[in-house]
């Protein structure tokens, strides 16, 4: 949108817009609290016995929402459990514990998520001895990489060596495998019950109403900007940092995640994809069918899932330092949206793509934030517009004193976009910047949260 409809537009749609986004806030969390409370009351049935730990080490928030379901079919068995985060479990109540669940997903090649990478510093990497522990592992992972299950398995055989004792052999799923699931489900007791956030949707039909190509002209793949409502029904709720499944009818088993890049107000589910291309020229199932196979007006099978990993809980107050690559603006965006609905300017955006001629990707929004305060900083990074290779990391380098003074300011940190280079080199530059102690501080606190693939 340019400057001129921003203007057109008003005071009056700002106000109607916020006050939109705070009646959906305030029924979302009415709805959330009642679950909650119905939830840990069910969790805390009467029992002589210490309730079952059920662990999680989350990166995408797909094993704490395992977690709550296992504690939730726990508690209907009549076992009384407590869900924790495993950065959360310190080194005395695990060597005090007779029994627990670990549901761990594994980060890129066989490392440690960021949801349990301060357990793996503080107490895996020290003496441990656990002879009164019961323990179940389900390792989570993809088999395109080659450490397949890395975290799970070096989780599980740690916990072998300390003296603990196995309930029974590590499960293992790859990309979701429901057989394996419910192979994990069959040992706590009748399947989770519905109505809880945690209790995955149902697919439905959402229709495609608008689909943009972004990036005309680039030497990369083609990007898209995609706009989908719901074929019939009420629009689920969704916040910021939440991400789409969607179904693909080659491999319903497995359906793949996309980052949201719109509010619930927007009264949309906006997405930004890319269209892989396999060496052989097929397009990839699930962008090839979103970017390529179906037409506007047709449908695809969706659902919402929350991602509490990338969420701005706890951080709503904080100025945020927002960095990415490529689509990975999608879950940027949305965050920096609902900052510019809520009136929170203390955002600074480091993004990176290849050339601005072409790569500028949702540039009149860009700069309209920019024009108008919501971006108190701005930091494109375009890779292939010098003759040396410049990424978002090398940026953060160069500004190194002023990250400093944001993280010192309270600021967080979101990271969302590709594995492979870019999340990588942008930790090893926070780290080299702010050094490890503050870093590991800020991944404890939930200061400093990644959605990347």
């Amino acid at each position: 949108m340019n400057d001129i409809a921003w203007r057109a537009l008003g005071a009056s749609s700002t106000v109607v817009a916020y006050g939109a986004l705070c009646a959906s806030v305030y029924l979302r969390e009415r709805k959330r609290r009642t679950a909650s409370q119905r939830d840990a009351a069910a969790l805390s049935a009467s029992s002589t016995s210490a309730p079952v730990l059920v662990l999680f080490a989350s990166q995408t928030g797909q094993a704490e929402t395992i977690a709550w379901q296992t504690a939730l079919q726990l508690s209907a068995a009549g076992t009384p459990a407590r869900v924790m985060a495993l950065n959360a479990l310190g080194a005395a109540t695990l060597a005090s514990a007779t029994r627990a669940l670990f549901i761990a997903s594994t980060y890129g090649e066989g490392d440690a998520p960021d949801g349990a990478s301060v357990f793996t510093e503080r107490v895996m990497h020290a003496p441990a001895a656990l002879p009164l522990l019961r323990y179940a592992v389900l390792a989570l992972g993809d088999r395109k990489y080659a450490h397949f299950c890395g975290f799970g398995r070096a989780l599980d055989e740690w916990l072998l060596a300390a003296g603990a004792t196995r309930e029974f052999d590590r499960i293992e799923v790859d990309n979701s495998d429901p057989d394996a699931l419910a192979a994990w489900q069959a040992h706590w007791g009748d399947t989770p019950p519905d109505g809880t956030e945690d209790t995955p949707a149902a697919f439905a039909q959402w229709r495609l109403a608008t689909r943009e190509l972004l990036n005309p002209g680039s030497t990369g793949a083609p990007a898209f900007h995609l706009g989908l409502v719901p074929q019939g029904g009420a629009m689920p709720h969704w916040e910021a940092g939440d991400l789409v499944q969607v179904s693909v009818a080659s491999d319903p088993a497995r359906p793949r995640d996309y980052s949201i890049a719109s509010l619930h107000a927007d009264g949309e589910l906006q997405l930004l994809v890319r269209q892989e291309q396999h060496p052989d020229g097929t397009l990839g199932a699930a962008s090839g069918l979103l970017t390529s196979t179906i037409a506007i007006g047709d449908t695809v099978g969706l659902r919402v899932r929350p991602h509490r990993g990338f969420r701005l809980h706890g951080n709503e107050t904080r100025p945020l330092i927002l960095i990415g690559n490529g689509t990975g603006l999608a879950g940027l965006r949305a965050h920096l949206r609902a900052r510019a609905v809520a009136g929170r300017h203390d955002n600074w955006l480091v993004f990176g793509e290849r050339q601005a001629a072409h790569d500028f990707l949702y540039r009149e929004e860009i700069e309209a934030w920019q024009a108008r305060g919501v971006l108190q900083r701005l930091d494109m990074v375009f890779s292939r517009d010098q003759e040396q290779r410049l990424y978002v990391q090398h940026r953060l380098l160069q500004s190194g004193d002023t990250l400093l003074q944001w993280l010192h300011g309270g600021a967080a940190v979101y990271v969302c976009g590709s594995l492979q280079g870019m999340a990588s080199g942008v930790d090893a530059a926070l780290r080299q910047i702010a050094g490890e102690a503050l870093m590991s501080q800020m991944l404890a606190s939930g200061r400093y949260r990644r959605d990347v693939y």
